[in-house]
């Protein structure tokens, strides 16, 4: 298994680039599995649900089985947030892990930059950016770069930079 990370700004694309690169990897033969960093408080689960109900009653995990598919839900509760390598460890098998967020974490990233978000370069201060995908041209002292609509390039970038997941696990 080998890791890259999507980093940048919110409203930078971050999310719909994704959207269309997994199908693009996915056509070259490439399994996709995604972890996704969420700065909020969020719930994947709807109020009413039996599985809402037994985890909102307290239960530590609640796991829900279907013959389409399955989804376990941990709850930290004071626990502290786990980290990417132990995130990572929680994975089956694939060929490439694409990480959205976990910006500050030093896995190898390609910076999604939008112009119009006004919000500054990330790639200067951080050095696992080996990348970067932009609707504008980027400074002379940037890293590789496609156009943030040219998917394809930017899965050549992202299977050029891939880390083997296993130096990121804990």
């Amino acid at each position: 298994m080998r890791l890259i990370g999507l980093s940048g700004w919110s409203g930078a694309g971050k999310t719909t680039l994704l959207r269309k690169l997994i199908p693009c990897l996915n056509r070259r033969g490439i399994t996709v599995s995604t972890l996704k960093h969420a700065h909020h408080q969020f719930d994947v689960d709807t109020p009413g649900k039996d599985s809402y109900e037994h985890r909102a009653a307290g239960a530590q995990q609640v796991l829900v089985s279907s013959k389409m598919r399955w989804a376990l839900m941990t709850e930290l509760r004071d626990a502290p947030e786990p980290s990417l390598a132990f995130l990572l460890g929680q994975l089956s098998p694939v060929d490439l892990v694409v990480v959205e967020g976990f910006k500050r974490d030093g896995h190898p990233k390609i910076e999604v930059h939008r112009g119009s978000n006004g919000k500054p370069w990330l790639y200067p201060d951080d050095a696992a950016i080996g990348a970067i995908a932009t609707d504008e041209i980027p400074p002379d002292d940037a890293p590789p770069h496609a156009a943030i609509d040219d998917v394809e390039a930017i899965a050549d970038l992202a299977l050029k930079l891939a880390a083997p997941v296993d130096a990121w696990r804990s």
